[in-house]
């Protein structure tokens, strides 16, 4: 919808003087917002910095101490999600509120407030997926279903329920290039029939293309407000973080030495709707990053599992310098030299209810955090206060339970304490997802430092920007196959995007187009 428009329409949600007040933090500190009719308005903020409790407290999830909400001209006190939905409001958490023992359609049917017949909401749920662009089986279990599949149960979800404002929080860190211009059309068309949007996300190209309006939030508080159109990366930045955004250096280097040698790996997965892992060969050496693309459910969370050694395979298919580790579980490939973060923060990751120091010991005991069987407490405090230095991640200190941190934030530390704990080999999946574009840069940067220090690395995202920032080289995982690798600077985003949907081969690889394209195709 036109900018000049909308400024002609009465607001449908009006927020004045939101605070919300935790223990060791003021959450949201006096914010005042106001969203119109087919308005697409973005919050943007650090992490941190207040959004998803605000998101949260517009969804009745959580009680403001103070101010008020006003729906459509009435005030009202939003007691809880289903009265949030019965008014016509819906949310795309970022952290998922989903059974994981039910299956796609029982999990949508809880958030309805009307019965409908299984055979009939399944139909609907098939219907909306593919519409959209985010195909999935309504018959599936969620727990064998990987974190971004999850993501497309979330955002069908709420357009089953035709909401007059939706809320979307990181909605595209799932989607492939395609996809996303597919869910952009659908979201402007939304709001060109009146639906309002708020929108968080990290990625600014995506904030400047699709919003009308932009409010910042820094600290709890809003810190400025723009049109973000009229903005760059840069000017958004710093409305954000208070300061010039970091720049990655990825300086061109010769790899030396094999580190990780996956050759001919096939591993069926005992997952009924898992992916199965078909002839993966690759080499990964020191001193490079290997970057592997793909739309989430192709099988990530298989070769994950498969490298890290959650899942043992036989004989000689993978070797961690230059020996065969298909028999060792994580805790003897550790001893190897690997380390590796996943893409769950909380339950693989970090163990929610147990502070940051307790964390870090449950990967870093070799490093002096034990000795003679016994824990040593202050190694334990200083190597996890390092981290939270280093990483610059907010919290409580290392006492802070890992559950109580924001999702950007745990990430950092995640990161922060698998790169202190010195690898030969480490292995990120999804390094940057939720996180801050200020966040992001840091740990992007972490990553470039620890490659040039000749650390081998396996970057798994589908931040495609991100990838073609870091990696040397990269390659596709498309339905439980790898594509050659190829080095960024002689492939294209297109390109890319196009072997994520499996359409890959030998002299396949068109780098006629610039990565820059797909950006721009996105202001279109």
């Amino acid at each position: 919808m036109d900018h000049s428009g909308l400024a002609d329409l009465k607001p449908r949600l009006v927020l004045t003087g939101i605070t919300k007040r935790y223990p060791s933090v003021v959450a949201n500190d006096d914010i005042s917002l106001s969203v119109r009719p087919g308005e697409i308005h973005a919050v943007l903020g650090e992490n941190g910095a207040g959004k998803s409790t605000l998101m949260k407290i517009i969804y009745g999830v959580t009680k403001p101490d103070a101010g008020t909400i006003m729906w459509n001209d009435q005030y009202e006190t939003i007691a809880a999600p289903s009265q949030a939905r019965r008014m016509g409001i819906g949310m795309v958490f970022q952290h998922f509120s989903l059974f994981e023992t039910l299956t796609v359609w029982e999990n949508i049917a809880l958030a309805l407030d009307e019965h409908v017949p299984t055979a009939q909401l399944a139909a609907r749920i098939t219907e909306v997926s593919e519409k959209y662009g985010l195909p999935i089986d309504p018959y599936r279990l969620v727990h064998s279903m990987s974190v971004g599949e999850r993501q497309r149960v979330e955002i069908v979800r709420c357009l089953l329920q035709e909401p007059k404002l939706l809320i979307m929080d990181e909605p595209t860190s799932v989607l492939t290039p395609q996809a996303v211009l597919i869910l952009f059309k659908t979201l402007r068309r939304l709001a060109s029939e009146g639906c309002s949007i708020l929108y968080i996300s990290h990625k600014l190209d995506e904030i400047r293309s699709l919003c009308d309006t932009a409010t910042v939030l820094r600290g709890g508080r809003v810190s400025g407000s723009a049109i973000p159109r009229n903005e760059t990366n840069e000017s958004l930045a710093r409305l954000m973080i208070g300061g010039e955004l970091a720049e990655c250096h990825l300086t061109p280097r010769e790899p030396k030495e094999v580190r990780l040698e996956v050759e001919r790996l096939s591993l069926p997965t005992p997952d009924p709707f898992g992916t199965s892992l078909k002839d993966i060969s690759l080499t990964v050496r020191s001193g490079e990053i290997l970057g592997i693309a793909g739309v989430s459910g192709n099988g990530q969370k298989e070769l994950m599992a498969a490298l890290s050694g959650e899942r043992l395979s036989t004989g000689s298919m993978i070797k961690l310098l230059g020996q065969p580790v298909g028999a060792l579980d994580p805790a003897k490939r550790r001893t190897v030299g690997l380390t590796f973060v996943p893409e769950e923060r909380l339950g693989r990751g970090a163990v929610p209810p147990m502070s940051l120091a307790y964390n870090a010991l449950l990967t870093g005991a070799r490093k002096g955090m034990v000795l003679n069987g016994l824990i040593h407490p202050s190694v334990m405090r200083t190597f996890s206060k390092t981290v939270i230095e280093r990483f610059k991640v907010k919290c409580g200190g290392e006492q802070s339970v890992a559950s109580s941190l924001s999702g950007g934030n745990l990430q950092k530390y995640i990161v922060g304490r698998e790169t202190m704990l010195q690898p030969k080999m480490m292995i990120v999946a999804q390094p940057t997802w939720g996180v801050d574009v200020g966040a992001a840069q840091l740990i992007r940067q972490a990553l470039i430092d620890l490659r040039d220090q000749g650390v081998a690395l396996l970057v798994i995202s589908e931040e495609l920007d991100e990838l073609f920032m870091i990696s040397d080289r990269l390659c596709v995982l498309a339905a439980g196959r790898l594509s050659p690798s190829v080095k960024p600077a002689e492939t294209s985003i297109e390109q890319i995007g196009t072997w994520m949907s499996g359409k890959f081969g030998e002299g396949e690889n068109d780098a006629s187009t610039p990565a820059a394209s797909y950006l721009e195709a996105a202001h279109a």
